[in-house]
């Protein structure tokens, strides 16, 4: 049985052991008609985001981020996990993988807080490295600034993203958001209308979106909003709230609509203003 301790040692010594841990990983069913998917995600770190709540260097400590990762992957009802490669390498290893749909983060380049932000390039996983490391599939990040000459360059390689993985029977789960510079931050616009004009541009990317899920914020008006597509959907989970109940209050709304398949949550389950990873997730589980 591997530990947290031995993960170092077979980086440096045994780094092999990683694509046979990959290859011999028990794959998930992927979507199963009725049932709702419950997926953790945790790439934010690559995007040098590490904050949680009032923390702002929360997923700083590596081995405590594994360990609330192994806690939630663990509860019953959790059915998939979305990360960069050093995280699922991490986790496969560690065998907390097992069982699940895992799909691979693609874009990290547009740092959080750099000037080159809306430059959001695939420097993590592309098509192939997912298919050599037999996941489910692929996760974009596809923010749309009319203001930022960046954006067409990530809307190129988003289709590009689709395309390949789509040729090899992979989905992917495209996040997209109508964002705008303020100051030297970017925002994204989370009203009904914004995120409506978001979902039209990101469906249509690619030859072909047999293979595209959405992966959508919780936001006002939900029924506007899912009934501007007919791709599934899942519900991203977002910053962590000041408000937990309002927030469950919002997923379960939200998964009632019948292209809403499940959830997809970071730091809002790994990180509860509680501390405790395994009720939140097995509270979220609850709705689906």
């Amino acid at each position: 049985m591997i530990e947290m301790a031995d993960l170092t040692r077979i980086r440096a010594y045994e780094p092999t052991a990683i694509q046979t841990a990959l290859e011999s990983r028990t794959p998930g069913p992927g979507p199963l008609d009725g049932r709702k998917s419950m997926i953790i995600a945790c790439d934010h770190p690559a995007r040098g985001a590490l904050g949680a709540g009032e923390d702002p260097r929360a997923m700083g400590n590596r081995g405590e981020l594994l360990a609330r990762c192994q806690a939630a992957l663990a509860r019953p009802g959790v059915t998939g996990f979305l990360g960069t490669a050093d995280m699922i390498e991490d986790l496969v290893l560690l065998g907390a993988l097992e069982g699940k749909n895992v799909y691979g983060s693609m874009n990290r380049g547009g740092l959080k807080g750099a000037r080159f932000e809306m430059d959001d390039r695939f420097t993590c996983y592309d098509a192939e490295g997912i298919i050599r490391s037999h996941l489910d599939g692929g996760k974009t990040l596809t923010r749309i600034n009319f203001d930022d000459d960046a954006t067409a360059d990530t809307l190129e390689s988003t289709s590009q993203a689709v395309d390949a993985l789509a040729d090899a029977g992979k989905r992917i789960m495209i996040e997209p958001f109508i964002s705008r510079w303020e100051g030297n931050r970017i925002v994204n616009d989370l009203s009904t209308d914004a995120v409506i004009t978001s979902i039209a541009i990101a469906a249509g990317l690619g030859r072909t979106s047999a293979y595209t899920w959405l992966k959508l914020p919780c936001v006002a008006d939900m029924e506007r909003v899912m009934a501007a597509t007919t791709l599934p959907a899942l519900i991203l989970g977002g910053e962590v709230s000041e408000d937990p109940d309002a927030m469950f209050e919002g997923w379960s709304h939200a998964l009632a609509l019948p292209n809403v398949l499940g959830l997809v949550v970071g730091r809002s389950l790994l990180y509860p203003p509680d501390g405790d990873v395994e009720r939140a997730v097995d509270q979220a589980v609850e709705l689906l």
